[in-house]
């Protein structure tokens, strides 16, 4: 049962799909004070645990830390960030009493939960302005399942979205990308995109080439893609400033960018130097900037990822302006030598809170100052580019995710989870946000395997590989000015080419998993707890996920480990594809247990009465061969296996599907 209140005059964020009665009266939890501000305080018992939040720090249960709804471009994922990319404000409490929460309210919002006091959870804001909903019923995963419906089907990416992906930022030349394909494709590492960072635009500005490193660019697609390869261009949200640049031109002609209070056009400096932000929220404005998509699709270009949406600033020409005469001021004190306290100083002095109030969004009749839908910024990008694509060819899917997000972006594209470190901490933070993007909608996700900042190292990218492959988004994605990433950099490359290549062969399961929960409102990823409730073990168990109905995993995150505890909560099947090619199989009662993972070996475990089925092995998602398909598991067991075409969204019923049985 879901119930509404409201709250003030909300915004309409859109994030829900479904038509909810709005209730009269006072929700049956917690407390709610909205004279100043609004502040729902609940609670909780001592057991109660607390799910949701979609990409927030920490652990799969979110007691005990102050978590901000508040979407930020913050590079280092150290522990005690509390805001990241995006704002996905829902949660479930487990507990004592069980239900769910899902505050519609597009600008930062405070999670205390538990931290403040231990017991308690207070959710506030600045303006009582929002839509509060309430979910009742019988246990955390109904209701995750409950608010999946209210906010509707999550997005399918085409079927070679599910192969693996090599990106780095500092690929510029055709070369460039010649030679990473030919490195995969020489060792025999399977490979189907290569992700085209900043440096093939003409001076970072978006939907333009570089016309000298990209000259006949139509060409250059087509000969990666009879190479089995999609190129992936990035695009973000900043338009550059510059006369003569068709899409600045008719921006501003069209009053298609944020403005100022004045009127005038708002500037913030991003890659390109002075840039304008494109209002996405004004639906003129976003058809516009959608329909820029097509300069790239039109030269058989089939994927996106957007960046930078937060928006991300450098800096404004107000910052420096208050910057300057800060250090004058200093100055003049100090016979002109610069303090070393306002060096110090220097980073407060900039704020990127005060950045986004001085800029404007144009909703209908209304002028609304950014900082007041501030985390709706990189849904709407996302949905101007899915609406823009959908105009170009209506019935075709596109690969299409985004860095920032809010409830409701999972209708139009996926994310990833942002400038991650080759930290081992970050497997681990990997594999806990997946299932709770998943409750918030967010299917097609992934992180930037082997980490984007900071040297990787060749057994930390063979272990967050072997949790990759088990993620619908399976990238390897590194900065500038870090060490080769890509897999053949490494003694071995055999070793990569395995690990990558199982994930080819568990793809017919993994593909129709990831359907099935697209198509019903599921979850591809979910907590053992939604599967186990009655199980007290598996409720506190934290480091090992359900993927799908059959399969738990258990991923490596440890440097020099050699395996790992798990808990299996029934006895299941545990198997590793091993570097030879073989499967090894052993039965496991329920129970805690050591088992040994060497390195280069993937596992996962099958639940009891359960089976699987594995292809043989092939370089790209076009050579996965669905007919000869090997059943591993439990004897007697059947699997109903979805399949489509991977291209248009005419999907099949799941109940439909093929039902291949276990000798």
């Amino acid at each position: 049962m879901i119930q509404k209140y409201v709250y003030g005059t909300p915004f309409e964020t859109e994030a829900v799909t479904e038509a909810v009665k709005t209730e009269v009266g006072k929700p049956a939890y917690g407390q709610i004070t909205s004279e100043d501000g609004f502040c729902f305080t609940y609670v909780m018992g001592e057991e109660d645990i607390v799910y949701g939040l979609g990409e927030a720090n920490r652990g799969l249960n979110k007691r005990g830390y102050r978590y901000f709804s508040d979407c930020t471009d913050g590079p280092n994922h150290i522990e005690s960030m509390q805001a990241m990319y995006a704002a996905h404000n829902f949660l479930v409490l487990a507990g004592e009493k069980t239900f769910g929460l899902f505050f519609d309210y597009p600008a930062k919002m405070v999670f205390d939960i538990g931290y403040t006091r231990a017991d308690t959870l207070t959710v506030s804001c600045d303006r009582a302005d929002l839509n509060l909903y309430v979910i009742e019923g019988e246990s955390a995963y109904d209701i995750v399942k409950q608010f999946r419906r209210m906010t509707g089907k999550s997005y399918i990416p085409p079927k070679f979205a599910f192969g693996y992906g090599q990106s780095r930022w500092g690929y510029k030349t055709k070369e460039d990308f010649r030679q990473v394909v030919n490195g995969y494709r020489s060792r025999h590492i399977p490979l189907d995109m290569v992700y085209m960072d900043i440096d093939y635009m003409q001076d970072y500005k978006d939907f333009t080439l570089n016309p000298e490193t990209f000259a006949d660019f139509p060409a250059f697609v087509k000969e990666m893609k009879e190479q089995g390869i999609r190129l992936i261009p990035i695009i973000d949200a900043g338009v550059k400033v510059e006369k003569g640049y068709p899409v600045y031109e008719e921006g501003v002609k069209n009053r298609y960018f944020c403005q100022r209070e004045d009127g005038s056009d708002f500037v913030a400096a991003v890659w390109p130097g002075d840039t304008h932000f494109p209002d996405v929220l004004n639906p003129k404005a976003r058809r516009w900037f959608g329909d820029q998509y097509r300069f790239l699709t039109e030269q058989g270009i089939e994927g996106f990822w957007n960046d930078m949406n937060e928006p991300s600033i450098f800096y404004t020409p107000e910052a420096v302006e208050a910057i300057m005469k800060s250090l004058q001021e200093a100055l003049a004190t100090t016979d002109g030598k610069i303090p070393l306290t306002w060096l110090r100083g220097i980073a407060d002095q900039y704020n990127i809170q005060e950045e986004y109030k001085r800029f404007y969004h144009q909703v209908g009749e209304e002028r609304i100052r950014h900082d007041q839908v501030h985390n709706l910024f990189g849904y709407n990008m996302t949905r101007a580019a899915a609406e823009g694509l959908e105009r170009v060819e209506p019935d075709k899917r596109f690969l299409l995710f985004s860095r920032s997000s809010y409830i409701g972006m999972h209708r139009y594209g996926g994310i990833w989870t942002g400038d991650n470190c080759s930290w081992w901490s970050h497997i681990l933070l990997n594999l806990k946000m997946m299932a709770s993007l998943n409750m918030c909608g967010f299917l097609y996700t992934g992180a930037d395997l082997g980490g984007f900042g900071a040297d990787t190292t060749r057994e930390l990218l063979l272990r967050w590989l072997a949790l990759g492959v088990f993620t619908p988004l399976m990238r390897n994605h590194t900065s500038y000015g870090t060490r080769d990433q890509e897999c053949y950099q490494f003694e071995n490359p055999d070793d990569f080419a395995h690990v990558i290549g199982v994930r080819y062969r568990l793809l017919p399961y993994l593909y129709s998993e990831f359907m099935k929960a697209a198509l019903l409102d599921d979850l591809y990823i979910k907590p053992l707890a939604f599967v186990y409730p009655n199980d007290r073990m598996a409720l506190l168990v934290e480091d090992q996920m359900m993927l799908g109905n059959e399969i738990m995993i258990a991923p490596v995150y440890t440097q020099n480990a050699r395996g790992r505890y798990v808990y299996l909560p029934e006895e299941m099947k545990f198997i590793k594809f091993l570097p030879d090619g073989t499967i090894s199989e052993a039965i496991l009662p329920k129970g805690h247990h050591y088992v040994e993972i060497a390195l280069a070996e993937v596992p996962l475990f099958i639940r009891s009465g359960r089976c699987i089925p594995v292809a043989e092995a092939a370089e790209t998602v076009e050579e996965v061969n669905g007919a000869n398909l090997q059943m591993i598991g439990y004897p007697g067991a059947a699997y109903t296996l979805y399949e489509d075409d991977g291209i248009h969204k005419s999907y099949e019923k799941p109940e439909d599907g093929r039902v291949l049985r276990m000798e």
